[in-house]
């Protein structure tokens, strides 16, 4: 079970102040961010890619790189790459890239992503939303299997027989496909033999045991070992000292950025209440003291198959300091009470059946 932390690095104005943290700060904090979450043995940190004015990161490949000459062990991924409107060459070359810095911890996790200002950005047009990521997916693929490329599409030029570099030390990167819970998405990636990744941010996460179910199904009909084939989840949370004060110190920016994406997109008003009732040990926000979000992880591994889980903090802005504890205590004090109890109920079933 590994334990990890992503990020959109959001620059919202904070709640009581109202100040803005400006990009290169926010950039800068999450490096610092990304080295504590090494230092206190967390096993991943993921960094998402925007291009508006409240996210400071367009290129998490730059950033984690920073971040992979003063690492030593974290595994190092977006969070995600909105593959649509990017280019696979230039993605898996800069991806290979903090590889080679990190010494093998390099991850890409490819998406659609949930917004849009990129395809305008670099020209693409909406109404080809799936078809993008189809072929794009298709060539960053063939990219990872093979040095020489040979490969023609409808939105991108062709590629002739032509070398793809630098490649990384360990003959592929690590592509995760992510995504919102859709069945197509979850069949799409079983049938490709890929790793899932889940964005669990509301709702129950129970809902999505059927997604997984129907992962494997696929991967498994597709003739892949589902034995390696791996499923993440990312999920807004946050751990405090208590369970009433995480809440307390959480809700005000968590609700804050969430009526904003509401007046984008139709939602309707996040309330305390919203925020209370997916705090329970059904709900999909990891919030409270050590044990509570522990319970919470080792709840979603039991009951949805999860093996890799990923805390999204902050949720809007929140103290740089706040968030560095958060982030302490996720490694010193959740992630040993989540491997310790699956450890024994892994070795537990797996007696069971033999």
């Amino acid at each position: 079970m590994e334990i990890g932390v992503t990020t959109f690095v959001e620059t919202t104005p904070d709640v009581e102040t109202g100040k803005v943290t400006s990009h290169a700060e926010r950039i800068r904090e999450v490096v610092e961010e990304i080295v504590l979450a090494d230092q206190v043995g967390l096993d991943v940190f993921g960094v998402g890619e925007h291009h508006r004015a409240d996210y400071a990161c367009s290129s998490p490949a730059v950033l984690l790189a920073a971040a992979a000459a003063q690492t030593k062990q974290i595994k190092l991924t977006s969070a995600v790459s909105v593959l649509s409107s990017d280019d696979p060459v230039r993605l898996y070359q800069q991806f290979a890239t903090v590889d080679a810095i990190s010494n093998g911890r390099a991850e890409i996790m490819a998406g659609r992503g949930s917004f849009i200002e990129s395809f305008p950005l670099f020209g693409y047009d909406l109404q080809d939303y799936d078809e993008l990521f189809d072929e794009k997916l298709e060539l960053l693929l063939k990219i990872n299997e093979s040095e020489k490329v040979t490969w023609n599409g409808n939105h991108r030029p062709s590629i002739p027989n032509l070398g793809v570099y630098p490649r990384p030390d360990h003959d592929r990167l690590p592509i995760w496909i992510a995504s919102g819970g859709t069945p197509q998405s979850a069949v799409r990636a079983g049938i490709l033999g890929l790793p899932l990744v889940l964005a669990i941010i509301g709702g129950s996460p129970l809902q999505f045991a059927r997604v997984v179910e129907l992962y494997k199904q696929a991967a498994k009909q597709a003739g892949h070992d589902v034995s390696k084939l791996k499923v993440a989840s990312h999920s807004h949370g946050f751990v405090g000292e208590t369970t009433a004060e995480a809440k307390d110190k959480f809700f005000p920016s968590t609700a804050q950025a969430m009526n904003v994406l509401g007046r984008e997109r139709g939602w309707g008003p996040y309330t305390r209440n919203t925020f209370e009732a997916a705090s329970s040990l059904e709900g999909a926000l990891y919030v409270g003291d050590a044990e509570t979000v522990a319970e919470k992880i080792i709840f979603l591994r039991k009951n949805v198959g999860v093996e890799r889980f990923m805390l999204h903090v902050p949720v809007g802005s929140m103290p740089h300091d706040e968030v560095l504890r958060a982030i302490e205590l996720l490694g010193t004090e959740v992630a040993p009470i989540v491997k310790a109890e699956i450890g024994r109920w892994e070795e537990e079933t797996e007696n069971t059946r033999g």
